[in-house]
């Protein structure tokens, strides 16, 4: 009987379960594993549980009852996870994941945050879960970048070695913001009077998008503000030049931003953004300045025009990357 076990991506307002089969690997075989075969996949509602305890045993105890109690467990979640005490930065919940372990009797028990399983889910995408925006080709065994725009901005790294992938977890979102045109220069320093310190984050993602359209309508002379969704739907619809202005700058400084990843990580695998952002202006964004940003970087252009960027569409990405991390470790038993 196929062994299985269970994987989790949990955010602020829905903790997403599933059940993933656990593939035994030959030695030297590459791991293959599709969306289609999680098992009962169920979003739980955080707010209805007053422990992540209590989520789990609920969904064991529901959804997935008709099935053996799982021994192995991943969870991406969308907080820091370094340390054995878990504080949830948009939720309640905290927990120590050496009691949580021994509460729900599982052998191994891995939090993973929310990026590592977006990146080890990009090997095991299918061509439709992806739209490519601009030219190349990915290098394969070459390293790949992670990085997207939502409530904030992730960024992580899949390398890849004889044993398998290696996930690089970063903060690279929160690294220093670098304009780069004189309207750049100016939504800068109408944010350095609202911040002490201008990082990335603070223009790429739904709080970003604000930030610049507000820096727009202060240069007009009067500050508004509306919020991201009501711009990017009015950029759409061409009903307010200065929203459209505004989200065009925005896919600008996310090709720019892009391109400085790519650069640094060396990421010949492709750069894959994620986020439920962009691809609610998808054709918007691909018509954009992104892709030529992303290309110009002067006498380094010629190391990032070939690689490929594309934009995530995969419905489960996250819980996809749980299960591939629940294979690895289990294969190769890295747990304690």
């Amino acid at each position: 009987m196929q062994e299985l076990g269970l994987i989790a991506d949990i955010g602020g307002t829905n903790a997403r379960f599933a059940l993933a089969p656990i593939h035994t690997l030959a030695a030297g075989q590459e791991l293959v594993i599709r969306e289609a075969e999680l098992i009962a996949p169920t979003a739980l509602n955080g707010a209805h549980y007053a422990t992540i305890g209590d989520a789990i045993e609920a969904y064991l105890s529901g959804p997935a009852k008709g099935y053996a109690r799982p021994a192995h467990a991943v969870m991406a979640i969308a907080c820091p996870t370094d340390q054995d005490q878990i504080s949830m930065t948009n939720h309640t919940w905290a927990f120590k994941v050496s009691e949580l372990k021994a509460a729900t009797g599982l052998t191994s028990l891995k939090f993973i945050n929310d990026y590592n399983a977006l990146a080890n889910a990009i090997p095991h995408l299918d061509e439709a879960d992806l739209i490519q925006v601009g030219p190349g080709a990915a290098v394969k065994g070459m390293p790949i970048a992670v990085t997207g725009p939502g409530t904030g901005l992730g960024l992580a790294a899949l390398a890849f070695s004889a044993v398998g992938p290696v996930t690089l977890e970063t903060e690279g979102g929160h690294a220093h913001y670098a304009p780069t045109t004189e309207t750049e220069i100016d939504i800068l320093r109408f944010l350095l009077k609202k911040y002490s310190r201008v990082s990335n984050e603070r223009l790429i993602s739904g709080m970003g998008l604000e930030n610049i359209y507000s820096a727009l309508t202060a240069m007009q002379g009067a500050e508004k503000f509306l919020t991201a969704p009501e711009i990017s739907t009015a950029a759409v619809a061409q009903t307010d030049p200065i929203c459209s202005q505004a989200l065009a700058q925005f896919c600008a400084i996310v090709g720019s931003y892009a391109g400085d990843v790519a650069l640094t990580l060396g990421a010949k695998g492709g750069l894959y953004i994620t986020g439920g952002i962009i691809p609610r202006f998808i054709d918007f964004f691909a018509q954009s300045e992104f892709r030529s940003r992303f290309d110009d970087k002067a006498r380094l252009s010629g190391f990032v025009t070939p690689i490929p960027t594309y934009v995530v569409v995969a419905k489960q990405p996250g819980l996809l990357g749980s299960a591939a991390v629940l294979n690895q470790r289990v294969n190769y038993k890295l747990w304690d």
